[in-house]
């Protein structure tokens, strides 16, 4: 589903991906491991046509990942290693936000809305401030959010980051409930036992 040929990306003076090749195979969970600050997050930023890469080639889906590739944009969702959500509103006006986004309309939208929140175990407290959401809580929301438009791949960029362990466990869950029923995934961590536990193949 995803080719990386000879990726470089530069900020500046700065060398974050060099000569990076690797290829991700259609059903898999595929992980990138690294420490902070070894180009994971530039490389998964490259693959969701975030960024534009300095050198290489890169596919994903059959077509060119660039910043115009919108074709993939909207086959692919992005779980950030930031909390990307709105603090004041509650659970479910961040998944209408996030879903209209997408595109998301009316009783398409409703239905998106519920399967996410059943997916990250939220229904209960959708109606709930994100403000008054726990840390896991807040990165299981954040997973919910990239889950509205049904992506064929979804990235997940170290979503346990300073998590607890029940909610750690639930994103794991939830990585291979997803995968088992056919969504690609690229998932990114510093921890050797999470790449062991969820990953078919480590970059």
């Amino acid at each position: 589903v995803a080719t990386v040929e000879g990726l470089v990306h530069r900020y500046g003076d700065l060398t974050a991906v060099d000569d990076l090749s690797f290829s991700i195979n259609r059903g898999e969970v595929f992980g990138l491991l690294g420490p902070n600050g070894a180009g994971k997050s530039t490389t998964i930023s490259i693959l969701s046509c975030i960024l534009e890469r300095t050198g290489g080639r890169v596919t994903v889906l059959g077509a060119d990942a660039g910043p115009n590739a919108r074709s993939v944009k909207a086959r692919v969702g992005l779980v950030p290693q930031e909390i990307a959500l709105y603090e004041e509103l509650s659970g479910l006006d961040n998944l209408k936000f996030f879903g209209r986004l997408y595109g998301l309309s009316g009783a398409r939208l409703v239905e998106a809305i519920e399967s996410a929140l059943e997916t990250v175990g939220l229904a209960d407290r959708a109606a709930a401030a994100v403000r008054e959401y726990s840390g896991g809580m807040k990165r299981r929301l954040n997973l919910a959010a990239g889950l509205l438009h049904d992506p064929e791949i979804l990235i997940l960029d170290e979503p346990t980051v300073g998590v607890d362990p029940q909610s750690r466990n639930h994103i794991f869950d939830n990585v291979q409930r997803l995968n088992a029923a056919g969504m690609n995934v690229i998932y990114t961590t510093h921890y050797m036992e999470e790449a062991e536990r969820l990953c078919d193949r480590v970059a």
